[in-house]
């Protein structure tokens, strides 16, 4: 699926409709930015759930390093 849209003043754009639906991004999502090659990445960022925070905590662990795996929507 490919999709096209204008980056305005101010540098901003708009995630195209087609787009917003495939990956379910919604108001107030986290959109991460990459350079991959000669490609711009768009990922977005998943939101952290009661259940994953509550598994987190009750696995236990190094708290950093599972704060970074929900942020990257491993957990």
């Amino acid at each position: 699926m490919t999709s096209e849209s204008k980056v305005s003043r101010g540098y901003l754009t708009v995630v195209p409709k087609s787009i917003r639906k495939a990956a379910v991004v919604q108001e107030g999502d986290i959109l991460s930015w990459a350079i991959e090659a000669d490609k711009i990445v768009v990922v977005p960022r998943r939101r952290s759930t009661i259940t994953g925070v509550t598994g987190i905590i009750a696995h236990g662990g190094d708290a950093v390093r599972d704060k970074r795996r929900v942020q990257r929507g491993e957990l």
